[in-house]
This record gives C-alpha cells, sequence and structure tokens, in this order.
C-alpha cells in the first residue's frame, strides 16, 4: 500500500499555559513543544506509524526551519524526494496557544513564502503504485492538476478542506472522498444541524463528504444517508492535529477496504487518542494501540 500526499508542511510551535493572556500582559508557559506539522504531512505521519508506506510532495524554505520540517518526515520513513526547496524563502510555521483548563487553542500560522509547488515539478512517475491521493488544496494549481491526473489513473482522492479556499468547490468534484473540519462545512452555509447536512454535502459532488466536529464526533454523506459516528471521550490536553490524524486513520480504513462505518470508527479513535497529548505529532498512535484502545472499549473492528 502507498500513499502519495500533496500539500502543507509546517514546523509547529506551541505554548501550553494557563489561560489565553489579555493585551499588554504576559503568560508563563508550562510546556513548550516544538514538531512538525502541516494537515497533510501530519496524515501521512499517521499512516507510517499505521504501516503504510507514504511519499509527500510540498515545499520548504532554506531557513532553518525547513530542514526540520523535512526531518520530521524523513525520520517517519516518508518519502520526501518530491519536496522542493524554495531558496532564500521561509517555511510555513505556526505558534499555537493552548490552554490549560479547556485545551481551547488559537493558531497563529503563516504559509510559505516561497512559490507554491507547480504541476511541472511533479515528476512523471509521482502516481506509480499509488493507492490513494491526499490533498489539502493550498497550492491550487498543483492540487487540481494531480486530482485530474489521478482520476485518468484511477486513483481515488481525497481533500483535506478546512476553508472554502479559491478552487476548493472545484477540486471537491474531482475527489472520491472530501473530509473536512466544521469551518468549511459553515463556509457552504451548513447551520450545524444533522437534518441540513445532506443537502450541504450533496452539493459538493464528490460521492462520500466526512465533516469533524470535534467532541461531536462527525457527520459523513453517502448516497444512502448520513452517518453520525460519536466521538470517544478521553481527557483532552490539545486538539491540535486532531482533524488530520482522522484523516489518516481514515485513508488506513479505505486501503483495508472496510465498510465505512468501521473506517470512521477507526478514524475516531486515532483522532482521540492523539488529543491526550499536545502538539500534532507527539500523541499519534500506532497500530497496537489503537487496536488496544478499540478493545478496552468493546469496539469490534474488521479483522486486520
Amino acid at each position: 500500500m502507498l500513499v502519495t500526499g500533496i500539500g502543507q508542511c509546517c514546523w509547529d510551535f506551541l505554548a501550553l499555559v494557563e489561560a489565553y493572556p489579555s493585551a499588554d500582559s504576559k503568560q508563563e508557559v508550562f510546556q513548550w513543544e516544538e514538531q512538525g506539522g502541516g494537515p497533510v504531512a501530519t496524515a501521512l505521519v499517521a499512516l507510517s506509524r499505521l504501516g503504510v508506506a507514504c511519499r509527500f510532495h510540498g515545499v520548504i524554505g532554506d531557513d532553518g526551519l525547513g530542514e526540520l520540517v523535512l526531518g520530521s518526515l524523513v525520520n517517519e520513513g516518508i518519502d520526501c524526494q518530491g519536496v522542493v526547496l524554495r531558496s532564500g524563502s521561509n517555511s510555513q510555521r505556526a505558534f499555537i496557544v493552548v490552554e490549560k483548563e479547556n485545551a481551547n487553542r488559537t493558531i497563529f500560522w503563516q504559509r510559505p513564502t516561497g512559490e507554491p509547488l507547480s504541476p511541472e515539478e511533479l515528476p512523471e512517475d509521482y502516481l506509480n503504485d499509488c493507492r490513494l491521493l491526499l490533498l489539502d488544496g493550498l497550492m491550487v494549481d498543483v492540487s487540481l492538476a494531480a486530482a485530474r491526473d489521478a482520476s485518468r489513473h484511477g486513483v481515488p482522492v481525497m481533500l483535506d478542506a478546512g476553508r472554502l479556499r479559491p478552487g476548493m468547490a472545484e477540486l471537491a468534484r474531482l475527489c472520491s472522498y472530501v473530509v473536512a473540519g466544521e469551518q468549511f462545512a459553515f463556509d457552504l452555509g451548513w447551520d450545524g444541524k444533522d437534518e441540513s447536512f445532506a443537502s450541504v454535502a450533496s452539493s459538493l459532488g464528490a460521492p462520500v463528504v466526512t465533516v469533524t466536529c470535534g467532541v461531536r464526533g462527525s457527520l459523513t454523506w453517502r448516497e444512502r444517508g448520513v452517518i453520525r459516528q460519536p466521538a470517544f471521550p478521553v481527557p483532552v490536553i490539545d486538539t491540535t492535529g486532531a482533524g488530520d490524524v482522522f484523516h489518516g486513520g481514515y485513508v488506513y480504513g479505505l486501503l483495508k477496504g472496510w465498510e465505512l462505518p468501521s473506517v470512521l470508527t477507526f478514524a475516531g479513535a486515532m483522532a482521540a487518542i492523539k488529543c491526550t497529548r499536545p502538539g500534532g505529532r507527539s500523541g499519534i498512535p500506532d497500530l497496537p494501540q489503537v487496536l488496544n484502545f478499540l478493545r478496552e472499549r468493546g469496539v469490534p473492528m474488521p479483522q486486520i
């Protein structure tokens, strides 16, 4: 099994504090973390820890952080030959403030200053042996080109949709799966009610649309109706990267050929476990951890 990802990679600085500070004040940080981040990159890390081969295509700068971003992926066993270094540019970065009492987070982020990856920079063989293509749509031109290539090669495409950015609606119509955050659905006009979800989701044109709703779990539309998957209750430390890890678990279930309810259960368990540790990557479980988590809760899963 091989998954190809094209999209964001990032270096995250995280500050865990008692409460978000007011203006013109100081706040002591009781825990500081630095980790790799980015939606597609983190989803691939989750897949790699589950034993899936992954390759990544993205952009880094030569600012020092780029080396950290790249090293965080290579150390996870991800093929990064498709990562392009832009000279004289900054890598994507984020500063995340997480509140201890309620795990609320505030994210300040900057996209890379170098030019986005172009379709021409994708090698001819980038879809060879690929079982699924994962995109986040931030680099819209290369994402659209790759989605069209995947369609011609019979490779299913999943879109990680965070916001309704330019080109996202067109990209969604080229995808087999759209797995989005609530904000994306709100941008489409969803009112947050289960009763109206099918109408909004079906308007995207993708066969399967899932929206993650934090502590309320997830909602998934497909032609046969809507599935609500409750979230697993866990002691939450930080939700950073939970959606990205959910994508990784979702892709794993699809690769295994599971029915959609089992896919959603597995993805939800992955995301829940991640939330018990700070940062987007430190809490990503391996396969035995996920299976043990589900077994302890009496949740049956298909044969691995």
